[in-house]
């Protein structure tokens, strides 16, 4: 059983949904400290103007400060919601696809949960749906009891208690992963490489470091396309 296991973030890049389509099982690392300027609450658009980063506000300061992701509540004093689909809306009401896909989105910037994670995992597996990706299995790792460790042991613990065969990581893990501990455990693993064909975008030059949003709304049933195959789709 190929397993992922990666941190859940806000409409994620196209190479989440990668990660989403190669596994079996793919489990959201929620249950581990939250990282205040990583992905976990914002991504970029392409606009007219250039890229724009959509950031959903969530209660700072000693708040979040070594808390766990699952922990952070979104803080509602904003209109966060009400803007990102103004955004959205603006950058992308030309694409060929967005009409189809406003139906579904609209709805969860119409919602008001106090968990970030439950908004963005929840939007993460509605998007992989979207994609046409139905084989694949979630979870969250805060439903695992008993999980102990740092880092690699931690990885090797959640992946021994669900069954997992393989595991299946980014590049950027090569910066942390000790293959010695997968290798005494009896679990191969792989680095996904990120190499994706090119595919139209509304506003030149090519950027492939966006939100899956701009796919979607630029090639539809095509999208998953431009994900797991490595030529541009005829």
């Amino acid at each position: 059983m190929n397993v992922v296991i990666l941190q859940p973030s806000y409409i994620p890049w196209r190479g989440v949904f990668d990660q989403i389509y190669r596994a079996d099982l793919f489990i959201f690392y929620d249950d581990v400290q939250y990282d205040k300027h990583g992905w976990r609450n914002r991504n970029q658009i392409k606009t007219a103007q250039g890229k724009q980063w959509l950031t959903i506000p969530v209660h700072s300061a000693g708040v979040t400060q070594g808390r766990p992701i699952r922990e952070i509540e979104i803080d509602w004093s904003k209109p966060w919601a009400k803007s990102h689909w103004k955004a959205l809306t603006y950058a992308y009401s030309r694409a060929p696809y967005f009409r189809r896909y406003a139906e579904f989105l609209e709805p969860f910037y119409q919602r008001r949960d106090r968990f970030l994670a439950d908004f963005t995992i929840d939007l993460t597996i509605a998007l992989a749906r979207q994609l046409g990706i139905t084989h694949t299995r979630f979870l969250r790792s805060s439903e695992l009891d008993g999980i102990t460790g740092e880092k690699t042991d931690r990885l090797i613990q959640i992946l021994q208690r669900v069954g997992a065969t393989h595991y299946l990581s980014g590049p950027s893990a090569r910066e942390y992963i000790e293959p010695e501990k997968f290798a005494a455990a009896g679990i191969p693993f792989d680095y996904i490489e990120y190499d994706y064909p090119e595919y139209p975008q509304l506003y030149p030059p090519y950027d492939p470091h966006v939100s899956i949003l701009d796919l979607l709304f630029m090639t539809g049933p095509q999208a998953l396309d431009y994900i797991i195959r490595k030529e541009k789709p005829s």
